[in-house]
């Protein structure tokens, strides 16, 4: 699946049952060596139970919102070959918002925009240009299913900010193509992790799996765009829900 030593990069892997850490395991079983990042120092613990797995990984900490800390930690993450934009949504200190549009203020929005969009673009900057001049590299963006496709009340800053991730995935693969890097995205729809709402997992059984996604199915989109067998996969999205978006009528 990988032809040769690769270095991933992965972002907002702090979260021990999030999708950040899954994509992590699976990069790493293939034999990618693999930074995870994230804005706590809970990181380092998720980098621990790794490397008791036997598997390649360390971990940096940074506010990927930050531009002094994305340059910080391109420098000591060095060159990379596959980026992972997964950070989004919220932190542990900054749960993700969920408020309807008319009662947003302005920081909520920025806030908002800044930790599913802004995060992607100074992450891409830092190391896009270091695939490019090698001639090679993979760009796997987290977008949504909510933004794109679908939305709820209540979500409009995030929604802004995963269609901007599937913009932001179709510009880029565009200009870096004949670079031989590539740019994808991946779109979950109702995913169980620890931040799961009950009502996101009620919302889950409604699916025409009649259940939510793992991480581990969502790591599984990421390891294949990843790969070198995507070699003439660029600009897509591909999407994760179970069928979700198909059905009109939801349960």
């Amino acid at each position: 699946m990988f032809g040769k030593s690769r270095k991933a990069l992965v972002t907002g892997a702090g979260a021990a049952d999030g999708i950040g850490i899954a994509i992590a395991r699976a990069l790493a079983e293939a034999g990618v060596s693999v930074i995870i990042t994230a804005s706590s120092a809970r990181v380092e613990q998720r980098a621990e139970e790794l490397r008791a797995e036997g598997l390649d990984i360390s971990a940096l900490m940074a506010d990927l919102t930050l531009s002094g800390d994305v340059e910080h930690l391109r420098s000591e993450a060095g060159e990379i070959d596959i980026l992972v934009n997964n950070a989004g949504m919220g932190t542990v200190a900054q749960p993700a918002l969920q408020r309807r549009f008319l009662d947003l203020s302005e920081s909520d929005w920025d806030r908002g925009i800044d930790v599913s969009l802004k995060t992607a673009f100074l992450s891409t900057r830092g190391f896009l240009a270091g695939m490019v001049r090698r001639g090679h590299g993979r760009v796997v963006n987290m977008a949504s299913v909510t933004g794109p496709y679908v939305s709820n009340e209540g979500e409009a800053a995030y929604s802004a900010a995963k269609a901007g991730m599937i913009g932001l995935t179709h510009a880029l693969a565009l200009e870096v193509g004949r670079s031989g890097v590539t740019v994808n995205a991946v779109a979950p729809g109702w995913i169980a992790t620890g931040a799961s709402t009950p009502e996101e997992l009620v919302a889950a059984r409604n699916t025409p799996l009649g259940r939510a996604g793992s991480p581990a199915e969502v790591a599984a989109a990421v390891l294949f765009l990843a790969s070198d067998a995507a070699s003439y996969v660029n600009g897509a999205v591909l999407v994760v829900d179970g069928g979700n978006i198909l059905q009109e009528r939801k349960g």
